[in-house]
């Protein structure tokens, strides 16, 4: 028998909808980082921007994984 898997979604529409959004405007050159300020090139720069979003929004979206 194969081990069961969680159901339901990890991610919701909302968050879905916000990385969407980041990606979007990092391809036309809007999207810049928090910090400093800067244009964002990297499209992975450009999906954590935009689940982080989600994240202070409320929306479902996983919790980060800790760097070692």
């Amino acid at each position: 028998m194969p081990p069961k898997s969680s159901s339901g979604r990890k991610y919701s529409k909302k968050s879905g909808q916000k990385v969407k959004r980041a990606v979007h405007e990092m391809k036309s050159g809007k999207l810049k980082s928090g910090r400093s300020g800067k244009k964002v090139k990297s499209r992975k720069q450009a999906i954590a921007i935009g689940l982080s979003e989600a994240r202070r929004s409320g929306a479902k979206v996983p919790k980060k994984k800790k760097s070692r």
